[in-house]
């Protein structure tokens, strides 16, 4: 019902109420008395009435104390000669003729009003659809055909994962085809991958697609404040299912119910754990639930029961990953087609700027680049709108205003610069694309890398990295012999990527190649409270100094280069002072005008590639903000 309606309502039976609570203490307050009209006599004739309204057959007296009571009078010929000479006070007023209508209006309405919203909410109560103690019913969706349906062409970037979905509503066109040969349909399909990557958009494709029945509901939707509703509502939701097979439910953000059972304090959360124990049986226990496919999406795919996990169940795990350099090229298209772009604008150019980048992400940016050439009153999305608006997604806007100390300006430079010249001089770095010390967001100056897309990394690469995201620090050091707050962002990142190199990789010679990270994995409530320790005190004091020894190595090795190219460091402070940016070309054409000759051992930028950042510095003073890792 209408909240309108619902407070007009109870509005209304609040003034009914009142005016019969009204109408019943008035007349009880006029028939408070059972005087007969014996009494009434003795009374005039005792000299105790002073006032007597005649209405009809009804006297209204008034004693000499100002009581007040009813009496009804018979036909009496001396009455009247009696209250006259008694000297009462008299008067006279028509008899009520009140209609059959409003005597019933005002005695028996009000109390039918009552009956019917009495009624009103027991059948509320005892029916289902979103109504009153309707607790137990599925929330699920049915996606109607009047919405904006979303295809297979809007999805793009995950051809695999669209392939096997694809195959899904095939199996649901033309099921023969497949079971002709002794096949079984697949009765779930569990999407999994980082965030933004597309998990909820294919399903919501394959509900554009298939013409059958899709109902959506999310994981969250199970939980309630009452015992068994969870459980309630998966019956309901496959009772609906198997009422419209064939049919395709999708579960959205499944981890909220699926996750590991005895996972939880003290043995587990049971009403969760009651919640999973129906969804499995639905899903494969002993009535069938043909026609039935169970779509689900996750991010978090190491915390699901390995019973949720099993075929019969999930038949197929789809990964929905991060897209390739082809990959973001398809989805930037796709995006494209509701902007009017210009013709320079390259999506090529733009997805080799954008490692890493995920589908939400991109979308994300040309949405961004169309409110940015809105704003400068542009007709079309031109080039120079993405590449601002690129920075602005990893950034954040420009601190112009922002008041900065030379001081200051000096010490970002030479850090920045710091940085640049240690990935240029040592082997297997990211390329350098762009050195800037214009502060955005939190930062106060940013060192721009491109990051190459591989699925692993060596361990001179790794070592190359470490000494990379010290050179700001070391350049500090030499130059001012003073070290700042500035490289709080590249401690933190260059600690983790070594202890990770140490107990997870097996990158010391020292350890050996074993793994100290047990116990160190994400932890939710339950799986383990206290972290634990798979090795002896001695072993642990051999990992702190191994991953010590490892970055003191590191941080000698950036020492090393920035002394040997001293005066190329200076110079590009001075140049990063007046021009405040300056591009990876720039840098290389400086470094062989100092060094003519010099065979940089670094990765080189195309002149057409627009990187993303990949390193990024805090102002001083300030928290640093975490910057993408590749």
């Amino acid at each position: 019902m209408n909240p309108f309606y619902k407070n007009m309502a109870l509005w209304l039976v609040i003034t009914l109420m009142m005016v019969m609570l009204y109408n019943i203490f008035s007349q009880q307050h006029l028939t408070e008395s059972g005087m007969n009209y014996s009494q009434f006599l003795s009374m005039v004739n005792d000299d105790r009435v002073a006032e007597v309204v005649i209405q009809g057959r009804e006297l209204l007296v008034t004693d000499v104390n100002r009581a007040r009571f009813k009496v009804y009078a018979p036909p009496d010929p001396e009455l009247m000669p009696l209250l006259r000479q008694k000297k009462v006070v008299i008067s006279a007023k028509p008899e009520a003729d009140s209609p059959w209508y409003m005597t019933l209006l005002v005695s028996w309405f009000p109390m039918l009003v009552l009956i019917g919203v009495w009624v009103f909410f027991m059948r509320q109560m005892q029916s289902g659809g979103g109504k009153a103690m309707s607790f137990g019913k599925s929330r699920a969706r049915l996606m109607s055909d009047t919405s904006e349906k979303v295809t297979f062409a809007d999805v793009a970037g995950i051809d695999e994962a669209k392939e096997e979905l694809e195959e899904i509503v095939d199996f649901l066109k033309d099921p023969k085809k497949f079971t002709r040969l002794g096949g079984r349909i697949p009765k779930g399909v569990l999407l999994m991958g980082p965030p933004g990557t597309g998990k909820t958009l294919l399903a919501r494709a394959i509900a554009g697609e298939a013409a059958v029945p899709f109902f959506s509901i999310s994981g969250s939707d199970f939980v309630e404040m009452f015992v068994g509703v969870g459980a309630s509502r998966v019956r309901d939701l496959f009772v609906q299912g198997k009422k419209n097979a064939p049919c395709i439910i999708f579960i959205d953000e499944i981890d909220a119910v699926g996750r590991h059972r005895g996972a939880g304090l003290g043995g587990g959360h049971d009403e969760r754990e009651q919640t999973l124990n129906q969804l499995l049986v639905e899903m494969d226990g002993f009535e069938s639930n043909e026609g039935v496919i169970l779509i689900s999406a996750t991010n978090r795919p190491d915390v699901l029961d390995p019973a949720l996990m099993r075929p019969g169940r999930f038949d197929r795990q789809v990964v929905v990953s991060l897209p390739d350099i082809k990959g973001r090229e398809k989805i930037l298209k796709v995006h494209m087609r509701r902007t009017p772009v210009s013709q320079d604008v390259r999506a090529l150019t733009l997805a080799k700027g954008t490692p890493g980048f995920s589908g939400a992400d991109l979308e994300n940016l040309v949405n961004e680049a169309a409110l940015l050439a809105a704003k400068r009153g542009k007709d079309h999305v031109d080039m120079c709108d993405f590449e601002d608006s690129k920075d602005k997604v990893y950034m954040g806007l420009e601190r112009k205003s922002k008041v900065i100390k030379e001081e200051d300006r000096k010490v970002t430079a030479y850090h920045e610069g710091g940085h640049a010249l240690v990935a240029r001089f040592l082997p297997e770095t990211d390329a350098v694309n762009k050195v800037t010390i214009i502060p955005r967001g939190r930062a106060a100056g940013v060192t721009w890398f491109l990051p190459e897309e591989r699925d692993f990394k060596f361990r001179d690469q790794l070592e190359s990295e470490l000494s990379v995201a010290y050179g700001g620090r070391v350049a500090e050091e030499v130059v001012f012999n003073r070290i700042s707050t500035g490289a709080a962002n590249d401690i933190k990142m260059a600690t983790a990527l070594a202890e990770q190199m140490v107990r997870r990789w097996g990158m010391s010679d020292t350890l050996g190649p074993l793994n100290y990270s047990k116990g160190e994995e994400m932890v939710f409530l339950g799986r383990e409270i206290v972290q634990h320790r798979d090795y002896s005190d001695a072993t642990a004091q051999k990992i702190d100094d191994e991953i010590t020894r490892l970055i003191k190595a590191c941080y000698e090795r950036a020492r090393g280069v920035l002394l040997e190219n001293l005066d190329i460091l200076h110079k590009l402070a001075d140049i990063l002072l007046e021009k405040e940016t300056l591009m990876g070309k720039e840098l290389d054409e400086l470094i062989l005008s100092m060094r003519p000759g010099i065979q940089l051992l670094s990765k080189k930028i195309e002149a057409d590639e627009e990187p993303p950042p990949a390193h990024q510095e805090p102002p001083p003073q300030e928290d640093p903000k975490p910057g993408r890792v590749a």
